[in-house]
């Protein structure tokens, strides 16, 4: 078992921005060698840390602070108008909550996801074993949330269960049922999720203000955003103005 002050980062190289055009970025990452579990991990995810697979990393750029980690107080968020509508058109949604195995069915969304949001012809789509890779941990509470509508496999969010809350991991949905607002829906449902827990937050991942597929986050208010090492307040630009 690693303990915090025991845990060594590494630095990747820098690399063209993922995100923002203009950008070079570079991360920091728990070496590959930390012997984590869920204690561990719940306190690097409070600390602005991400997971993808088993690898655990945060922002570590030389000139940019764009990154911004959050998370929702979830007892204090108050759905807006849009999240509304998205409640009320999924009403008869149902929820299935799995373990995080191999599933051919959410495999199978997985890929007509990728095709349709994030194409590009020149990538040899991703095989299972890259899929399991991409999502799975050997250390960490994940749950496989299935999101159905009238049967159908619509929508599946991949959560971690941490010690004060829970952290979006990834979702990917049917293409063809974006008028529920899937991803919409299922950080809701995760907000929802969370209390019933008793949990206090839900870990949202980065907020970029620039970057129009991570600016959503904005609207889960109130949100909270990791800056110089405290949690504070982050508003929507409209609110900043009046």
């Amino acid at each position: 078992m690693a303990n915090l002050k025991s845990i060594s980062l590494w630095l990747s190289g820098e690399q063209d921005c993922a995100y923002l055009d203009d950008r070079r970025a570079r991360s920091a990452f728990v070496h590959p060698d930390t012997e984590l579990d869920p204690a561990v991990y719940s306190r690097l995810i409070e600390l602005g840390f991400r997971r993808s697979g088993d690898h655990v990393y945060r922002p570590h750029c030389d000139y940019c602070q764009a990154c911004i980690p959050t998370r929702v107080p979830v007892r204090e968020f108050q759905p807006n108008r849009k999240q509304r509508r998205c409640l009320t058109r999924n009403a008869s949604t149902r929820t299935v909550i799995r373990g995080a195995e191999f599933d051919p069915r959410h495999f199978r969304l997985y890929q007509t996801y990728l095709r349709a949001r994030h194409d590009k012809p020149d990538e040899a789509p991703p095989s299972e074993e890259d899929y399991l890779r991409f999502l799975g941990s050997r250390w960490c509470d994940t749950h496989f949330v299935e999101f159905l509508i009238e049967g159908r496999l619509a929508a599946v969010a991949v959560v971690d269960v941490v010690d004060h809350g829970l952290s979006a991991v990834y979702t990917f949905f049917d293409p063809t049922l974006a008028t529920y607002s899937p991803g919409v829906y299922a950080v809701l449902w995760q907000i929802e999720y969370a209390k019933q827990l008793e949990l206090p937050y839900v870990y949202l991942g980065f907020w970029i203000a620039e970057c129009r597929k991570m600016r959503y986050k904005i609207d889960y208010q109130p949100l909270s955003g990791l800056i110089a090492g405290q949690w504070q307040s982050l508003l929507p630009p409209s609110i900043h103005e009046e």
